[in-house]
């Protein structure tokens, strides 16, 4: 297995300077690995939701060249970072999600394997992101969503984290990033 410290960091290439504090998240239903299905647009609460890439399913490679691309490694050490802070992030009033072109299914399954106590939205269809223009990557002939972290606040996205860079930190992270502007 590669250390994660050898992998590419994801670099700010721009490609999420449109997301700015103010827009409104489209009218979007995305199924969810419990319950109904999330529209993000209604949701009424201050919500941490987390894009990524792709978990890894045990047994299956890769996707080709997933090694070399930056910000493409760490959705599994990101999802489990939030795992483990995600009482401290309902505590200061943040619900959380994580939001990827997953299927379902897979969602399902890794939410399962990974005791992920939060909802795992999928965005499948692309339809959510493409309606905000969500930057991508492609490899092996299949687009994949590029890591990034929306603060969203009744519907409307007010901080964007983009890129991430040491996912495996960033729920840790953008913790203590909200602990300090609430003082």
């Amino acid at each position: 297995m590669v250390a994660t410290s050898t992998w590419p960091s994801q670099v700010n290439d721009g490609a999420a300077e449109h997301l700015i504090s103010g827009t409104r998240l489209p009218d979007v239903a995305l199924p969810a690995t419990r319950g109904a299905p999330v529209n993000l647009s209604r949701y009424q609460e201050r919500a941490v939701v987390f894009v990524y890439p792709m978990t890894g399913t045990p047994g299956v490679p890769n996707p080709p060249g997933w090694d070399d691309i930056p910000g493409a490694h760490g959705s599994t050490p990101e999802a489990e970072g939030f795992r483990d802070a995600y009482a401290e992030f309902e505590v200061m009033g943040y619900e959380v999600f994580g939001l990827s072109g997953q299927s379902p299914e897979a969602q399902h399954a890794f939410a399962l394997r990974a005791g992920i106590p939060y909802l795992l939205l999928s965005d499948e269809t692309l339809a959510f992101a493409d309606a905000l223009k969500l930057p991508r990557f492609e490899t092996g002939g299949v687009g994949y969503l590029s890591r990034l972290t929306m603060i969203i606040r009744n519907g409307i996205i007010y901080r964007v984290i983009y890129p991430v860079d040491a996912p495996g930190g960033h729920a840790r992270a953008l913790l203590e990033s909200l602990r300090a502007t609430r003082s």
